[in-house]
């Protein structure tokens, strides 16, 4: 391991965007401090000590505890995901949009400039929404969260979080762009990452005090290891659809003949799915405080983690997205297509037509039990621990996101080191198709 990290920094176009990663974040996680204008920052804290387990206590957990201080980053990266989101659904059901999709550079960076916009108008309308809740917030003694209200605040609140998710925007930009690993992911996994610390610290003063039982912190790890090793088992795994070449004669000499297989990962779409998910069970809470109605405030409270119906619409955004992301990132169409260009075939299944709709199956079946794996891992571990009453949100979906985030980050390590001559990254161990 110590070889390896040597031969990280050995090279320095790897070495800069290591460094550059690693600064980018340091900026980001600076930012999760500097406070919002105009709210008590006390109250605040007092308000949100009741909030762990709850979808607040989600968010936070989101934002690297940016929400909880009520800082200028308090929004996050969420609204550019719903952005995403939206502009990925056009991308199928809206015509101009698909036909702009398949334009290459020139309508990826159009998607990506009208991203920007969606974000910004999404970061407006949740900005006014958290601005006019924080207005009706009061601490345990009945004390304002915010000591001066009224139209000035709710205006001022909503160009600062704007401004804070903007540039975070840009700052995950920079990261994909400059650095290394995806940065929107990175900046997710920051936020994450940086409340374990606190999280364990907590933890061992209630063990001390004993409010929390042995036994408990004793399962609790173990679950974690479990759901760690579960992830890293599922996520390196494939489905192999052989391929056949047939053999071709040019001239005095004759080519093909070989055989090679289509990898067909069990979790195509990675950690996009609880991600988009999370993204839109939080905007309902948003409306609500926006909406004074009886059965909306209802709904609201009844869309926390520990409440059957999110568990229920949680479980079933993951299933959708699992297909959604798998049907735009895969053509088995087009593989089919390609295959039977190159000469190749799947034995047993005709070139063409009935190939894609042969991977088209595998890759259903795939998607199912990827879409049952990822929802066990969100929604299992997050019930068992709320049962036990965890200081602390950590839970299968930020389990989730840490382990494939770093999977994937590490992955574009080894591909640095490994187009290098370099052994690389992680001896011994398969990472995303590479073969030992």
């Amino acid at each position: 391991m110590i070889s390896s990290i040597q031969n990280i920094f050995s090279i320095p176009e790897l070495r800069r965007r290591i460094l550059f990663t690693l600064g980018m974040l340091a900026v980001y996680r600076v930012g999760c401090h500097v406070p919002t204008p105009g709210i008590d920052a006390q109250v605040l804290a007092k308000f949100f000590s009741g909030t762990q387990g709850t979808l607040l206590g989600l968010v936070s957990a989101f934002t690297g505890g940016a929400l909880e201080r009520m800082t200028v980053f308090a929004l996050g990266i969420m609204p550019y995901i719903s952005a995403s989101i939206i502009l990925q659904l056009l991308t199928v059901v809206f015509e101009p949009v698909e036909r702009l999709a398949k334009e290459g550079e020139q309508g990826r960076k159009t998607i990506t400039k009208w991203t920007r916009y969606g974000t910004v108008i999404l970061s407006v309308v949740q900005g006014a929404g958290i601005a006019v809740g924080l207005q009706t917030m009061r601490g345990p003694a009945g004390e304002l969260v915010v000591p001066n209200q009224g139209i000035g605040f709710i205006l001022l609140t909503i160009v600062t979080l704007t401004a804070g998710t903007a540039f975070i925007m840009w700052l995950g930009e920079q990261i994909t762009e400059r650095g290394i690993g995806n940065g929107i992911s990175l900046i997710i996994f920051a936020g994450i990452v940086a409340n374990l610390p606190a999280a364990v610290v907590n933890s061992i003063r209630l063990l001390r005090t004993g409010a929390l039982a042995p036994l408990v912190v004793l399962l609790i790890l173990t679950a974690m290891i479990a759901v760690i090793w579960a992830i890293i088992f599922v996520e390196r795994g494939q489905r192999r659809v052989p391929i056949h070449y047939a053999k071709r004669v040019v001239g005095m000499r004759s080519s093909g003949g070989q055989s090679s297989h289509l990898p067909l990962k069990v979790n195509m779409s990675g950690v996009i799915p609880p991600i988009f998910a999370s993204s839109i069970i939080m905007f309902p809470a948003t409306v609500a405080n926006l909406v004074d109605v009886p059965w909306v405030q209802s709904l609201a409270n009844m869309m926390t983690p520990d409440h059957w119906l999110y568990n229920l619409f949680y479980v079933a955004f993951i299933v959708f997205f699992c297909y959604f992301y798998t049907a735009v990132t895969f053509n088995p169409v087009d593989v089919a297509e390609n295959v039977k260009k190159q000469g190749g075939y799947v034995p047993g299944i005709r070139p063409g037509k009935e190939t894609a709709e042969y991977i088209d199956t595998v890759l259903s079946r795939l998607t199912f039990a990827g879409a049952i794996y990822i929802s066990a891992v969100c929604v299992l571990p997050t019930i068992l621990i709320g049962q036990f009453n965890v200081p602390f949100y950590f839970g299968g979906t930020s389990l989730l996101i840490v382990v494939g985030v770093g999977m994937d980050t590490a992955s574009q390590i080894e591909a640095h080191l490994i187009s290098r001559s370099y052994e690389g990254f992680m001896r011994g161990v398969t990472i995303k198709g590479r073969r030992g």
